[in-house]
């Protein structure tokens, strides 16, 4: 029997469901089609940008080349970058409607041991455009390369852009856990009920997930993947179900994989055909239900003190 997972641009029959509501067919087209569940273009994304109508992305979330030299960019001097991704956020500006929002996630650009953080380089781009800033999320990851000459870095930044002050955010799907949710009201009419929110309390701009290493589930071929749960927090929080997600810069898939999970439509491009396929088949393995990913609201591990790798080397010890 042939696999269903290896051709872009058809119809795939899937015995699934999304969320509660019956979803047997998922449509994966290679050129955008509003009737498409899924868009995967192949090729530069300015191109797909050129063929999705004005005003049709409701959120458009991505994580663009950093111009250090991946397997999948070419380094060029950090003014053609800069006007590389103008012309990609202008294009996206245009493309998103009146009341979403843009979330261009980013971290360093690294020249001859300098940083240049690319949150800083971009954002003057994007207030060219008439965007407003709504925050500024920082990313914490615990684990990533040991720096001999700086402090190492465990953090990228998400700058989160709308297109006007009407914009849609629902708080609600995103809350977390509260810190002390027996704390009551000190003072009032209302003196003694709980203060907080039933649902939880908001998420803060410190988001602090584990980033996508070799031991993560979601860990591909890709060397810069961002954690689904990252990108489910923007889903759940600034578009419906049935809205159009665009990731100019898809990789593997990770942005589709959450709208998909979530009933939201998606659309991205890429350059690497071998990303693309990797990306199809975390697409219809989330449709499925069967997709390996870290859970929202999962917390953090924690080591126990028993682990062998939480224990001091005894040659550590010895030296004392």
């Amino acid at each position: 029997m042939p696999n269903p997972l290896t051709k872009l641009g058809r119809k795939v029959l899937i015995p699934t469901k999304l969320g509660d509501a019956p979803h047997p067919i998922l449509r994966i087209a290679h050129s955008y089609e509003p009737t498409a569940d899924v868009t995967l273009y192949s090729g530069d994304c300015r191109q797909l940008l050129e063929q999705i109508p004005n005003g049709e992305a409701q959120l458009i979330v991505t994580s663009p080349p950093y111009n250090i030299g991946k397997e999948y960019e070419k380094r060029v001097p950090v003014e053609e970058y800069v006007s590389q991704q103008s012309e990609v956020m202008g294009l996206c500006v245009r493309k998103l409607s009146r009341t979403g929002s843009i979330c261009w996630e980013v971290g360093n650009y690294v020249d001859d041991g300098e940083i240049i953080p690319l949150d800083i380089l971009l954002y003057p781009i994007f207030k060219q455009y008439g965007l407003k800033l709504r925050n500024r999320i920082v990313w914490h990851f615990g684990h990533g390369l040991h720096c001999s000459k700086r402090l190492s870095g465990r953090h990228e930044a998400i700058l989160w852009f709308t297109k006007s002050d009407d914009y849609s955010f629902n708080l609600d799907p995103i809350r977390v856990p509260q810190k002390y949710p027996g704390k009551t009201r000190y003072k009032g009419p209302n003196r003694g009920s709980p203060s907080g929110n039933p649902l939880g309390k908001n998420p803060g701009d410190v988001w602090i997930f584990p980033n996508v290493k070799a031991n993560h589930p979601e860990k591909t071929v890709h060397p810069c993947q961002f954690p689904a749960e990252l990108v489910e927090r923007l889903v759940l929080s600034m578009t419906e179900p049935g809205d159009l997600v665009l990731d100019p810069f898809i990789g593997v898939g990770t942005s589709a994989v959450a709208a998909v999970m979530h009933k939201r439509r998606a659309a991205g491009a890429d350059t690497v055909k071998e990303y693309l396929r990797i990306a199809e088949q975390r697409i219809l393995l989330a449709a499925e239900g069967r997709l390996p990913t870290r859970p929202m609201g999962k917390p953090l591990y924690e080591p126990t003190g028993r682990e062998k790798v939480s224990k001091l080397p005894q040659e550590w010890l010895e030296e004392k």
